[in-house]
């Protein structure tokens, strides 16, 4: 069921449009690992040294937001792909 889904997707759409869902859906997967990773890194390290707190937790936010500006940027190019 999934493949016939998949293929009238495929001859519908065109390869370029399904190709760039599915490397938004990797972008968006990407950045979810990745700042999931830091967390828990910044939680195990807080409380290995609870008196580094304040700079973990401002390096985590810094991470973060590059993380989520490179995951946007991603999935922005893949929409440009999608609509242009």
């Amino acid at each position: 069921m999934f493949l016939t889904i998949f293929l009238q997707a495929v001859m519908g759409a065109g390869l370029a449009k399904v190709g760039a869902a599915f490397s938004a859906c990797l972008a968006v997967f990407g950045a979810s690992w990745g700042i999931s990773r830091i967390g828990s890194t910044a939680l195990e390290s807080m409380a290995r040294q609870p008196e580094a707190a304040g700079d973990i937790r401002s390096g985590m936010v810094l991470a973060a937001a590059l993380i989520e500006g490179v995951a946007m940027f991603a999935v922005v190019v893949c929409f440009l792909v999608l609509f242009v």
